[in-house]
């Protein structure tokens, strides 16, 4: 068996099922900003316009808005979850270290943006190690591929 199988049999075993609601409301979030940075998607450009190269800017705010706006739901429910999650990290590395970060901790203008893009980060990696849980899409499909093969 390769890593990522392994990996995958561990986290299905050992995961708490209250994660499921910290799983739906994640989603939910990561919707809603998704929606929020269409409406303001100039700002969105604006923060992403660092990248020094013709369009990046641009192409960089309609990425984060299609992944949030497809992922958010996806994971909500719990279907392909790990790689909605793979696909979500690199935006959010980029919001902790190179948006929020600079503002500080403790920017309480900013709404505390860095802390909340934390816990983010984090609630994103844990799913793509422990899955979507029991109450998901996910757990629904893997169920119905047991029965099947048997």
């Amino acid at each position: 068996m390769n890593v990522i199988t392994e990996v995958e049999k561990w986290g299905n075993s050992h995961r708490p099922d209250f994660l499921d609601i910290f799983r739906i409301a994640l989603g939910i979030f990561i919707t809603y900003k998704g929606l929020y940075f269409i409406t303001h998607m100039h700002e969105l450009e604006m923060t992403a316009s660092g990248v020094n190269t013709y369009f990046a800017g641009a192409t960089l705010a309609h990425y984060v808005v299609f992944a949030h706006i497809c992922g958010g739901p996806l994971i909500a429910f719990g279907l392909f979850t790990r790689i909605v999650c793979f696909l979500q990290v690199p935006i959010l590395i980029g919001a902790v270290f190179m948006v929020n970060y600079p503002k500080g901790f403790l920017s309480i203008g900013h709404h505390m943006e860095l802390w909340l893009s934390i816990v983010v980060l984090v609630g994103l990696i844990m799913f793509m190690v422990f899955g979507a849980g029991r109450y998901s899409i996910d757990a629904k499909r893997r169920k119905e591929m047991q029965a099947t093969h048997l």
